[in-house]
Protein backbone atom coordinates (compact mmCIF):
# COMPACT_ATOMS: atom_id res chain seq x y z
CA UNK A 1 0.00 0.00 0.00
CA UNK A 2 1.40 3.38 -0.96
CA UNK A 3 0.91 6.58 0.99
CA UNK A 4 -1.39 7.91 -1.72
CA UNK A 5 -3.56 4.79 -1.58
CA UNK A 6 -3.99 5.14 2.17
CA UNK A 7 -5.83 8.45 1.98
CA UNK A 8 -6.64 10.87 -0.82
CA UNK A 9 -4.45 13.97 -0.95
CA UNK A 10 -5.61 17.31 0.27
CA UNK A 11 -4.47 20.58 -1.20
CA UNK A 12 -3.07 22.04 1.99
CA UNK A 13 -6.31 22.60 3.84
CA UNK A 14 -8.46 24.36 1.27
CA UNK A 15 -12.16 24.18 2.05
CA UNK A 16 -12.74 22.56 -1.34
CA UNK A 17 -10.36 19.65 -0.75
CA UNK A 18 -11.68 16.12 -0.36
CA UNK A 19 -10.95 14.92 3.16
CA UNK A 20 -11.42 11.51 4.69
CA UNK A 21 -14.33 11.81 7.15
CA UNK A 22 -12.35 9.85 9.74
CA UNK A 23 -9.26 12.07 9.49
CA UNK A 24 -8.35 14.46 12.28
CA UNK A 25 -6.87 17.74 11.16
CA UNK A 26 -4.80 19.91 13.45
CA UNK A 27 -3.80 23.38 12.33
CA UNK A 28 -1.48 25.51 14.43
CA UNK A 29 1.22 28.13 14.07
CA UNK A 30 4.35 26.66 12.53
CA UNK A 31 6.47 27.03 15.67
CA UNK A 32 8.74 24.50 17.34
CA UNK A 33 7.10 25.04 20.75
CA UNK A 34 3.95 23.38 19.35
CA UNK A 35 5.69 20.04 18.74
CA UNK A 36 4.56 18.53 22.08
CA UNK A 37 0.91 19.08 21.11
CA UNK A 38 1.39 17.31 17.77
CA UNK A 39 3.31 14.42 19.39
CA UNK A 40 0.58 14.07 21.99
CA UNK A 41 -2.16 13.78 19.37
CA UNK A 42 -0.14 11.19 17.42
CA UNK A 43 0.55 9.18 20.56
CA UNK A 44 -3.04 9.30 21.78
CA UNK A 45 -4.43 8.16 18.44
CA UNK A 46 -1.91 5.32 18.20
CA UNK A 47 -2.74 4.19 21.74
CA UNK A 48 -6.47 4.23 21.00
CA UNK A 49 -5.83 2.24 17.80
CA UNK A 50 -4.07 -0.41 19.91
CA UNK A 51 -0.58 -0.02 18.42
CA UNK A 52 2.16 -1.66 20.47
CA UNK A 53 4.45 0.48 22.64
CA UNK A 54 7.35 0.37 20.18
CA UNK A 55 5.14 1.50 17.29
CA UNK A 56 3.73 4.33 19.41
CA UNK A 57 7.23 5.53 20.26
CA UNK A 58 8.27 5.28 16.61
CA UNK A 59 5.25 7.30 15.50
CA UNK A 60 5.87 10.03 18.06
CA UNK A 61 9.48 10.41 16.96
CA UNK A 62 8.65 10.29 13.25
CA UNK A 63 5.86 12.86 13.57
CA UNK A 64 8.19 15.09 15.59
CA UNK A 65 10.91 14.84 12.96
CA UNK A 66 8.52 15.50 10.07
CA UNK A 67 7.04 18.55 11.77
CA UNK A 68 10.45 19.88 12.82
CA UNK A 69 11.61 19.62 9.22
CA UNK A 70 8.57 21.51 7.96
CA UNK A 71 8.61 24.16 10.69
CA UNK A 72 12.22 25.07 9.94
CA UNK A 73 11.20 25.64 6.28
CA UNK A 74 8.01 27.58 7.04
CA UNK A 75 7.30 31.17 6.15
CA UNK A 76 7.10 33.11 9.42
CA UNK A 77 3.60 33.49 10.81
CA UNK A 78 2.09 30.67 8.76
CA UNK A 79 0.23 27.57 9.86
CA UNK A 80 1.34 23.96 9.93
CA UNK A 81 -1.52 21.66 9.00
CA UNK A 82 -1.32 18.06 10.24
CA UNK A 83 -3.74 15.30 9.28
CA UNK A 84 -3.93 12.04 11.24
CA UNK A 85 -5.80 9.04 9.88
CA UNK A 86 -6.09 5.72 11.69
CA UNK A 87 -7.23 2.63 9.82
CA UNK A 88 -7.50 -0.97 11.04
CA UNK A 89 -4.26 -1.76 9.20
CA UNK A 90 -2.25 1.37 9.91
CA UNK A 91 -1.70 5.01 10.71
CA UNK A 92 -1.14 7.84 8.24
CA UNK A 93 0.24 11.24 9.06
CA UNK A 94 0.42 14.09 6.56
CA UNK A 95 1.66 17.62 7.19
CA UNK A 96 1.97 20.69 5.01
CA UNK A 97 3.42 24.16 5.42
CA UNK A 98 3.97 27.20 3.20
CA UNK A 99 7.65 27.68 2.40
CA UNK A 100 9.69 30.09 0.32
CA UNK A 101 11.75 27.09 -0.85
CA UNK A 102 10.60 24.96 -3.77
CA UNK A 103 12.92 22.12 -2.78
CA UNK A 104 11.82 18.91 -1.12
CA UNK A 105 13.45 17.92 2.16
CA UNK A 106 16.75 16.17 1.51
CA UNK A 107 16.49 12.40 1.55
CA UNK A 108 20.19 12.24 2.38
CA UNK A 109 19.78 14.02 5.72
CA UNK A 110 19.88 12.36 9.12
CA UNK A 111 16.31 13.50 9.75
CA UNK A 112 15.04 11.74 6.63
CA UNK A 113 16.84 8.56 7.65
CA UNK A 114 15.00 8.77 10.97
CA UNK A 115 11.67 9.10 9.14
CA UNK A 116 12.33 6.21 6.78
CA UNK A 117 13.58 3.98 9.60
CA UNK A 118 10.70 4.61 12.01
CA UNK A 119 7.89 4.31 9.46
CA UNK A 120 6.91 1.89 6.74
CA UNK A 121 6.79 4.65 4.19
CA UNK A 122 7.86 8.29 4.11
CA UNK A 123 7.33 10.66 1.24
CA UNK A 124 7.50 14.33 0.44
CA UNK A 125 6.52 16.66 -2.33
CA UNK A 126 6.36 20.34 -3.11
CA UNK A 127 3.43 22.04 -4.77
CA UNK A 128 5.17 24.86 -6.64
CA UNK A 129 3.07 27.98 -7.02
CA UNK A 130 3.95 30.96 -9.21
CA UNK A 131 4.33 34.20 -7.31
CA UNK A 132 3.43 32.59 -3.98
CA UNK A 133 5.04 30.56 -1.27
CA UNK A 134 5.25 26.86 -2.11
CA UNK A 135 3.51 24.09 -0.17
CA UNK A 136 5.89 21.49 1.26
CA UNK A 137 4.28 18.18 2.25
CA UNK A 138 5.56 15.22 4.25
CA UNK A 139 3.51 12.03 4.50
CA UNK A 140 4.19 9.02 6.71
CA UNK A 141 2.58 5.59 6.94
CA UNK A 142 3.04 3.10 9.76
CA UNK A 143 1.38 -0.28 9.38
CA UNK A 144 -0.07 -2.05 12.32
CA UNK A 145 1.53 -5.38 13.20
CA UNK A 146 -0.57 -8.31 12.07
CA UNK A 147 -0.56 -9.69 15.62
CA UNK A 148 -1.33 -6.40 17.36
Amino acid sequence: MTVSEFLPDTDGGSASSVVDPDAIELRLAARLEHLPVIRSVASNLAIRADFDLDAIADLKLAVDEACSTLITRAVGGTALTCTFTVRPDGFRFAAVVASPSAEEPSRDSFGWRVLSTLTDQAGSRVDKRDGQDHLVHIELTKRKNADG
